[in-house]
């Protein structure tokens, strides 16, 4: 009996300690997944606005691009009536 006590005794705490570390270690990785996916989903939104906003004033109105499409439509429209 006094056998099976030390057992006891000796063994739940070893295997309290691996389930602790395997649900510490599982967690760590579902954190550091989570992470990753926000950190690539605001690169993404981040650069998408980047792009917006320099495309936009790029064409945006007193610009090179902008009165060249500009005159590029008014000659299409002539040239259809």
């Amino acid at each position: 009996m006094n056998a099976a006590k030390l057992l006891a005794w000796l063994l739940l705490p070893v295997v309290g300690l691996v389930l602790a570390g395997m649900l510490a270690i599982w967690l760590f990785h579902a954190l550091l997944g989570l992470l990753f996916y926000v950190i690539v989903g605001a690169l993404i939104v981040g650069g998408t606005v980047y792009l917006y906003r320099r495309t936009k004033r790029a064409i945006g109105p007193g610009t090179r691009a902008r009165r060249r499409l500009d005159a590029a439509a008014e000659t299409y429209r002539m040239r259809n009536r």
